[in-house]
């Protein structure tokens, strides 16, 4: 009987545990980059849950990710990893990277809305966003990114299918914030992984 209750118990935490995860995802989804920065803010731990509830798709992405960073690449290739999490990825590649991110999961992560991060004008040759395509504000967020890096440098995206209600709408509005397609990895029914080029502001 303690077996079967501990058992209910449980499916029950892993049902109120994906309840909240939907309910935080529809939260960062509908408001703004600003709207989630105090989110976590005010609540540390939901980042927390989010991270592991998330778990197997974070791994996917970062891996798909960290292959298709430019290699072998030279020492002064430098990196900014919006929404980095635990720092996955830097810890996979040797040169710098500059991890962004609402919560400080690592030493290494500079906390910070996305839409305004703390990097001069064409700092960084790769920007990456793994999972991290959340808020109302995504244009100004990707602008940012467009502004970080150099002309010509890499920007690389790995995120759930779910995410793009028309591909071909998003590919149209990168080519208008200053991007050009590269490859386009979109075989998988949940997981897209897309490569771009800086052409100009």
């Amino acid at each position: 009987r303690s077996g079967r209750s501990a058992a209910l118990r449980a499916r029950m935490e892993e049902r109120l545990l994906g309840a909240r995860f939907r309910y935080l995802n529809q939260q960062l989804y509908t408001g703004s980059s600003r709207d989630a920065a105090r989110l976590f803010r005010d609540d540390p731990a939901a980042f927390h849950r989010s991270e592991r509830r998330a778990g197997a798709w974070t791994e996917d992405g970062r891996g798909a990710v960290s292959a298709r960073c430019p290699r072998p690449s030279p020492a002064s290739l430098v990196v900014a990893d919006f929404g980095c999490g635990d720092c996955t990825l830097a810890s996979s590649i040797k040169n710098q990277v500059h991890c962004f991110d609402l919560v400080p999961l690592s030493p290494r992560v500079t906390v910070c809305d996305m839409a305004k991060v703390p990097l001069a004008a064409e700092a960084v040759d790769v920007a990456v966003f793994c999972l991290a395509l959340m808020g109302t504000n995504l244009q100004e967020i990707l602008g940012e990114a467009n502004r970080v890096l150099k002309l010509g440098g890499t920007l690389l995206v790995a995120e759930v299918a779910s995410r793009f209600e028309d591909t071909h709408a998003f590919l149209r509005a990168m080519t208008q914030l200053g991007f050009k397609t590269v490859s386009k990895d979109l075989s998988s029914s949940y997981f897209y992984v897309l490569e771009f080029v800086k052409t100009g502001p």
